[in-house]
């Protein structure tokens, strides 16, 4: 019998999707991507195949854990398996220039950025879009590296510190950094728009007051003793009752044309009232208090996604 098969590497972000599945019965095994072996000789098994790859895997100590997943993908993709999240879903999730690149196909615009290899090189891209400007990670995740940099000199600072810094995930994984020009929002908070099935679910305010690490999620894999903002006291993620935004159906456009069945994207508006869109996610998660106020599920809406494939899946090879 065919099953959904979930492919992830943080056993913690997929407690609630498994209790969704039980909820509905939904038969399904996961893959559990760090290391293994791969037979590229033998047919994978019938089903639908859900991508849950994250960019921030190798905080968790599972380094390759996106290239296995790649591998594994392109051998269900050549076997005509259903994947959601496939290929180009996992290129986006790993690569913020591929993300903006895609986004400025869909006249959604993002902040201006310059991706740099060779730190050597930071000051001049810098000088170029003015201070301040935010200093990133192209892959990253959980908003890992970013950091308000707002003079020459702070920008010296930083770099020195990152030079000297012990930590592995101080530089950016891939070695690309991003110099990306600051957006002061009037308010300390950007928006996340949730996305299943190439269709708005719903929107997230949250609250930026205390720094940039945003995983909505209710377990955060961060370093031991740190706090992880989605359980901190207060309301830092709000579901945003009745949300529009003209940005929306083309969000949904970009979405679909790049095959991303269960995603986010992170937007923030500037004092102007211009909205910028400065991160897509392709490995979603959500904070169940915000869902809890709002009478709100995205993981159930996930399992009832999955679920329906499976079932059309069925039913055609009945």
């Amino acid at each position: 019998m065919s099953k959904v098969f979930v492919i992830h590497e943080n056993d913690a972000w997929v407690e609630p999707l498994r209790a969704a599945f039980a909820r509905l019965g939904t038969p399904y095994e996961e893959w559990f991507l760090d290391e293994g072996a791969l037979d590229l000789t033998t047919p994978p098994p019938e089903g639908v195949f859900y991508n849950r790859m994250s960019a921030s895997s190798h905080t968790r100590g599972h380094t390759y854990a996106p290239e296995y997943a790649g591998a594994v993908i392109e051998h269900l993709e050549r076997h005509g398996r259903a994947v959601v999240n496939g290929r180009r879903a996992l290129q986006l999730e790993l690569s913020k220039v591929a993300q903006y690149a895609a986004l400025a196909g869909f006249d959604i615009p993002t902040p201006p950025t310059i991706a740099v290899v060779g730190t050597q090189h930071l000051a001049a891209a810098a000088e170029k879009l003015g201070f301040p400007v935010i200093l990133k990670h192209n892959r990253a995740g959980k908003g890992l590296g970013v950091q308000l940099i707002l003079s020459a000199a702070a920008l010296s600072e930083a770099v020195a510190k990152i030079a000297a810094d012990p930590d592995p995930f101080a530089a950016p994984r891939d070695g690309v950094w991003l110099v990306q020009r600051y957006i002061e929002a009037p308010e300390p908070f950007i928006t996340r728009a949730e996305f299943i099935n190439g269709k708005f679910l719903y929107a997230v305010r949250v609250d930026t007051s205390e720094g940039f690490e945003l995983c909505p999620a209710d377990v955060c894999a961060l370093e031991p003793g740190a706090v992880c903002p989605a359980v901190a006291p207060g309301e830092k993620f709000r579901i945003i009752e009745g949300f529009t935004h003209p940005l929306l159906p083309r969000m949904e456009a970009f979405l679909r044309a790049n095959g991303v069945g269960v995603g986010a994207i992170e937007f923030i508006t500037d004092r102007a009232g211009d909205t910028f869109a400065y991160d897509v996610n392709t490995n979603t998660n959500y904070n169940s208090d915000a869902e809890a106020r709002a009478g709100q599920s995205g993981m159930g809406a996930i399992a009832q996604f999955l679920t329906g494939l499976l079932q059309q899946q069925q039913a055609k090879a009945a």
